[in-house]
């Protein structure tokens, strides 16, 4: 047996600023084949997951090209059609090949081309033809497009918020893939369209308990696979929003059934499932009112987050700190470019007057002017997600003088994940009474074993947090919020995608 892997993701908020160009994917990851780290990224592990298997098995892999940039504003179309020119072409020369997984996020908009995963799917598809399985993992974050159905025959998300299970979820792919390509099942996928929109963390109830329930379906009654897609609100796109996504083993009927019925679970659940959150200047006061503990608060920046798309140098927590005396603290990351090179230049242990922040657009804020302590310098930062290692480019710590404020500057925009961002820049988190993250929740799992308490902070205008207010342009139908009960035709939902999917299985097979 032949497999071909490859992976090409990033995270489009289509809002942002930030434009994603070819530099974006060679700062966090360009593999050419053969090249991929042992370690997996959040969307390229279906790569390693691939090498122990084919090892194990005995079976011939080829691998393709891996790209991911981190999220940010439109792809240019010219560089997303390199690369998937580049892996398309890597497909051809494999020929022929038993089955195809894909490393994607599922998010990615180009400009011109709303549905880049789709448009790279239906290209494999026509590359390898239809008896050859087509699969790919996704991430949650994502736009379940007709298309991309159409295109494969097995698409899977990870489960968990924070993307805990990105290396399992791989495993899981993979699995239904080869076992697929042998001839063991004949997937069939089924799709139910929640029409709305809304944020799902695992790491709290009520979906802690519908992913153990869903999860739980897996491997039972024919089900291969269940994911949730949660949508991913800061895209501009026509089929952006909420679906669930069932696999079967040749039982489309039932797959429908399942995903309807998960589908309105998780509607019922609409406006219950987000992080409770307070005002910026609310959640600083309350930490500068408490006394010192053992502990730090962690303060979550959760909407000036790079990992949806934003700059990541809105200072207004900064800002509010200092205001309200909180000076036994550190940040991380302020995304800042220049301020990192001036760090740099000057040298650790000059101090300097320097601008901070501030500086992408309006939703940045007013910058942060200090006079500041160059406290480290450092080539190639980065910190842990998991397994993976996240690099954040040249990176600085200063220190306005006259405190113990401690703020990390990136070149290369990343959300926070592990309290090792700031270990290994000589910071310990344990002698600070507050730490702030830049990131919605994927910074849970690594810092809720340090923390004193967590608290959601709300910077209004850095995402577009609430679709109400949120001037979509392409949305091809109601949905909620924005609209209260876009569901007074359910009964019809399922019907299409039942006969889409048994109309597609009917021509791969």
């Amino acid at each position: 047996m032949r497999v071909f892997t490859a992976s090409l993701a990033t995270e489009t908020n289509t809002f942002s600023p930030v434009p994603t160009d070819r530099k974006a994917f060679e700062m966090a990851l360009y593999a050419p084949p053969g090249r991929h780290p042992d370690t997996p990224t959040l969307c390229s592990a279906p790569i390693t997951v691939l090498r122990r298997r084919a090892r194990a098995e005995g079976f011939t892999l080829v691998e393709g090209t891996a790209a991911w940039a981190e999220p940010g504003g439109y792809v240019r179309l010219d560089v997303y059609e390199a690369l998937r020119d580049e892996i398309l072409g890597q497909l051809r020369a494999a020929l022929p090949v038993d089955c195809v997984v894909l490393g994607l996020h599922g998010a990615m908009v180009a400009r011109g081309l709303d549905d880049c995963e789709g448009d790279l799917l239906e290209r494999v598809r026509a590359v390898v033809g239809r008896e050859t399985v087509v699969a790919a993992e996704l991430d949650p974050h994502s736009h379940l497009t007709a298309r991309r159905v159409a295109a494969a025959d097995i698409l899977a998300t990870f489960l968990e918020f924070p993307h805990t299970d990105f290396e399992a979820r791989a495993e899981h792919v993979v699995d239904l893939a080869l076992r697929a390509a042998r001839g063991e099942i004949r997937p069939v996928q089924s799709v139910f369209d929640c029409r709305m929109v809304d944020v799902f963390p695992t790491s709290r109830q009520p979906m802690r308990g519908f992913v153990d329930r869903i999860e739980a379906l897996q491997g039972r009654d024919g089900v291969l696979s269940v994911s949730l897609v949660h949508g991913f609100m800061a895209a501009d796109v026509p089929e952006m929003g909420t679906r669930v996504l069932v696999v079967t083993d040749g039982d489309a009927a039932r797959g429908a059934a399942l995903a309807a019925r998960l589908g309105r679970e998780v509607r019922a659940m609409r406006g219950t499932t987000r992080q409770p959150s307070l005002p910026a200047a609310e959640a600083v006061a309350r930490v500068a009112a408490a006394p010192a503990a053992a502990k730090p608060f962690v303060i979550a920046d959760m909407w000036d987050n790079p990992g949806g798309g934003t700059a990541g140098d809105n200072t207004a927590i900064l800002h509010a700190l200092v205001g309200a005396g909180v000076t036994r603290a550190a940040l991380a990351t302020l995304w800042d470019p220049q301020a990192v090179a001036f760090a740099h230049g000057a040298g650790a242990g000059t101090v300097l007057d320097m601008r901070l922040g501030g500086k992408a657009n309006a939703a940045s804020g007013r910058p942060f002017d200090a006079t500041v302590e160059v406290r480290t310098v450092a080539e190639a930062g980065w910190q842990s997600f998991g397994a993976s290692r996240v690099p954040l480019g040249p990176v600085a710590v200063v220190r306005p003088v006259g405190t113990e404020l401690d703020i990390v500057l990136n070149t290369n925009r990343t959300q926070t994940f592990e309290p090792d961002v700031f270990t290994n820049l000589g910071i310990a988190p344990g002698d600070k009474h507050a730490l702030v993250v830049k990131s919605t929740n994927h910074f849970r799992a690594g810092f809720a074993p340090i923390a004193r308490e967590i608290l959601y902070a709300t910077v209004e205008g850095c995402y577009p947090s609430d679709p109400r207010t949120t001037a979509y342009r392409k949305l091809d139908r109601p949905i909620w919020p924005i609209v209260d009960e876009p569901w007074a035709d359910e009964e019809t939902d399922a019907a299409p995608d039942v006969a889409a999917t048994r109309a597609a299985a009917a021509g791969r097979r």
